[in-house]
């Protein structure tokens, strides 16, 4: 199964402020275990909501809004998407993660659809439409240098 770990933003992260150089190579160490057990299948950190964007949609308009946004607690900080064989072992990972960050934080975890989720909705077309386009995103991914 996949999962979203999602490093919930503090005030301190929505401030701006960067880690530590411990704790920058804390997480590295994390992240290198994380790839050599073939969990880790992608993460990064998230700039502070101000130098985001959302896009809200009502019927067919638009409208965009500026950060900063005020509910610290429900923002996202940084991410990490995870193959693990059980939402058990996703804990288990989290669990031996270093706090994010300097001071009290909360990681949530929460397990990504997979086409079998969706049922007869996603029909034989549907499903080789989404099939082709997972694989052009895995071949650009592939090509790209870095």
């Amino acid at each position: 199964m996949r999962v979203m770990v999602m490093v919930k933003a503090t005030s301190q992260s929505e401030a701006g402020e960067m880690p530590s150089t411990e704790l920058l190579a804390a997480m590295g160490n994390f992240n290198e275990e994380l790839v050599k057990a073939g969990v880790l299948l992608a993460g990064e950190g998230l700039h502070p909501s101000v130098r985001g964007k959302r896009v809200r949609f009502s019927g067919s308009q638009r409208t965009v809004i500026d950060g900063p946004f005020t509910e610290t607690k429900e923002l996202v900080a940084g991410f990490w998407l995870w193959q693990v064989k059980s939402m058990e072992e996703a804990v288990e990972w989290a669990r031996r993660c270093p706090n994010p960050m300097p001071g009290d934080s909360e990681i949530e975890i929460r397990p990504l659809f997979e086409a079998a989720d969706f049922g007869a909705e996603l029909t034989p077309e549907l499903r080789a439409q989404e099939e082709r386009l997972r694989a052009e995103v895995e071949g650009v991914a592939a090509s790209k240098p870095g």
